[in-house]
C-alpha cells in the first residue's frame, strides 16, 4: 500500500523550491572557493535563552530550508550562506544543532543562521 502522506509531503517539498525559493549562494567553511550556487527558501525560529537569574531573553535566528540533494552534504557551523546581499553563517541552536531535517522524508534541511 502506497503512503499517499508521505507522497504528499514529498510533492509539496518539491514545489516549495521550485516556486518559493530564491537562489543563494553557500560557502562550506565561509570561503569563496568552496562556493555554490543552490535555491532555498527563507525562514526563521524563535529562540528564548535563559540567564539563570529568572531573566529570558527572546530572540531569532535566520533559516533557510534548502534540498539535501542540490547541497550535496550537511551544513556545518561556520559555513556561510550569502543572500540578499546579505552574509549569514551557519550557527549552533542550544539542544538542536545547526541544522535539522524538516520532514521524515530527509529531503530538506533547516540551517540556523545569524546575520553577520
Amino acid at each position: 500500500m502506497t503512503n499517499i502522506l508521505k507522497n504528499g509531503l514529498t510533492f509539496l517539498e518539491t514545489k516549495l523550491l521550485a516556486h518559493a525559493s530564491s537562489e543563494i549562494e553557500y560557502r562550506q567553511d565561509g570561503l569563496a572557493d568552496n562556493a555554490q550556487t543552490v535555491k532555498a527558501t527563507f525562514g526563521k525560529t524563535d529562540i528564548e535563552i535563559g540567564e539563570g537569574d529568572g531573566f529570558k531573553v527572546q530572540s531569532f535566528v535566520w533559516d533557510f530550508l534548502i534540498g539535501v540533494d542540490s547541497l550535496g552534504f550537511l551544513p556545518d557551523v561556520g559555513d556561510c550562506i550569502i543572500a540578499d546581499g546579505q552574509t549569514y553563517e551557519v550557527m549552533n541552536l542550544p539542544g538542536e544543532g545547526c541544522w535539522r531535517f524538516t520532514s521524515h522524508t530527509r529531503k530538506m534541511v533547516r540551517i540556523h543562521t545569524r546575520e553577520i
